[in-house]
């Protein structure tokens, strides 16, 4: 096979990809991108200024640094989507440029993040829904609202792609107006006394930018959205990188001035301590107590929004191995609505096996080992497109490339990789070790997969 350019100075081929039913493409770019912002933008960010205030106003460049990363990313999946515009680009990419056991270990790690930070999101759930309906520590009651929070927007998913979309695009509306409201109007109000010190950590800057960092890496975490979904994204090779880019930009600009703003407005020695800095800063603006309960609807409708996202996302990346068979075969099953039906209720049956061990078991359960692998293996599918994209510049053809393309396509890419390689770094020992074994842990399932393909395809 001819192994294209991926750049914009070559025409790319066609992607080395099986065929495929014609998926329903239904996603627009406002859709696509409200898809990126909306997996991005979950329930942390309600607790990032507080989490990272210890180390002073540096954690707002760390965020900086973030961005640029993030936006690297971005760009390095718009222009692999240019190459193979279909559903599970995380794990095509990698499929495609080292072989099916590379993709493979990349769609098992990143459909392990997926269900498995479903189940954290539905549990994050129930401590705003407790602000507006008191739930009194009533742990059946607790997990009755996290079981809602998970199966209705798996409920949208089943009704299909054009549903998800109407979902993701409303909900991140009513958590990305107010959010940036508050971003907004808030500056308005800043106090720069507030602020404190730039490096409050005792540490030195490099030091204090690193530790922030490393609080702050996976805030990131959804970049990927409208590539994992380019089959059922309308015009992918253009879309995917436009809203991949714009839903990135958009979610920095949130994340970067909303934490200016409740650094300005909570007086640094009550942000450290405080357990929801948004509703503090609200308040300080209004003079009045009402903005836990504002912040907790928000907050709501971010995390369902994500959770439409990420089902949506859970589903499509076992999906497209399926259709190789690397998955089990019922995971490649379209639904009427064009969602892989059976991924659907995968990610939902073991999400709630996981949120009920979370209310009957103690606290070191596997439920809390597993979520913190996931901020390994949400990671490597990251590094292994980046690698990914770095072998097929190197093994493109130097006549069909013009030198300037060539530099920033290799430079994108580059970044990327580093980027990727420092959030696996930053996950700490004990995440990467765990998040090895589990990642290994799939290869049984890959060589049974495997033996079986490779036996029906000699007796065919």
């Amino acid at each position: 096979m001819t192994v294209p350019s991926p750049t914009e100075a070559a025409e790319p081929a066609e992607p080395a990809t099986p065929a495929a039913p014609a998926p329903r493409r239904t996603f627009g770019l406002a859709a696509a991108t409200a898809l990126v912002m909306g997996n991005i933008i979950g329930g942390g960010i309600f607790a990032l200024p507080a989490t990272v205030a210890p180390y002073g106003t540096i954690s707002l460049l760390a965020f900086v640094v973030l961005s640029v990363g993030a936006v690297a990313l971005a760009l390095l999946f718009g222009k692999l989507a240019r190459r193979s515009p279909v559903t599970g680009g995380l794990y095509v990419y990698p499929r495609d440029a080292f072989g099916e056991f590379a993709g493979f270990l990349s769609a098992w790690s990143y459909w392990t993040m997926c269900w498995v930070s479903i189940a954290a999101l539905a549990v994050a759930v129930v401590g705003y829904v407790d602000v507006l309906i008191p739930l009194h520590g009533n742990h059946a009651l607790q997990a009755v609202v996290a079981l809602a929070a998970l199966w209705l927007p798996a409920a949208a998913n089943f009704a299909g792609t054009r549903w998800v979309g109407t979902v993701q695009v409303v909900s991140t509306i009513l958590k990305f107006v107010p959010l940036l409201l508050l971003a907004t109007i808030g500056l308005f109000f800043v106090d720069t006394d507030n602020f404190g010190p730039f490096n409050a950590s005792g540490q030195s800057v490099s030091g204090a930018l690193a530790a922030s960092a490393a609080l702050l890496l996976y805030s990131f975490l959804g970049v990927e959205s409208a590539a994992v979904s380019a089959g059922e994204v309308r015009d992918p090779e253009r879309t995917v990188g436009r809203a991949s880019v714009l839903g990135t930009l958009a979610s920095a600009l949130v994340y970067i001035l909303g934490t200016i703003a409740v650094f300005g407005l909570v007086p640094h020695d009550r942000l450290v301590d405080s357990g929801a800095p948004f509703a503090d800063a609200v308040n300080a603006i209004t003079g009045s107590s009402w903005g836990g309960t504002a912040i907790a609807l928000v907050a709501v409708a971010s995390i369902t929004g994500c959770l439409n996202g990420w089902i949506l996302m859970a589903a499509q990346m076992p999906y497209a191995a399926a259709r190789d068979g690397l998955f089990p075969a019922p995971f490649a099953k379209l639904g009427k609505g064009g969602v892989p039906g059976f991924g659907v209720w995968a990610c939902a049956v073991l999400g709630t096996l996981l949120i009920g061990l979370n209310y009957t078991a103690g606290p070191d359960t596997t439920f809390r080992v597993l979520v913190l692998i996931t901020t390994f293996t949400g990671c490597v599918p990251y590094l292994l497109s980046a690698a990914a994209q770095l072998y097929w510049l190197a093994r493109g053809s130097r006549e069909r490339v013009r030198p300037a393309g060539l530099t920033r396509d290799l430079i994108v890419a580059a970044l990327s990789f580093g980027f990727s390689f420092w959030l696996i770094a930053g996950a700490g020992y004990a995440a990467v070790y765990q998040g090895v074994l589990f990642l290994f842990a799939g290869i049984p399932v890959y060589v049974w997969l495997r033996g079986r393909k490779d036996t029906a395809e000699a007796s065919a």
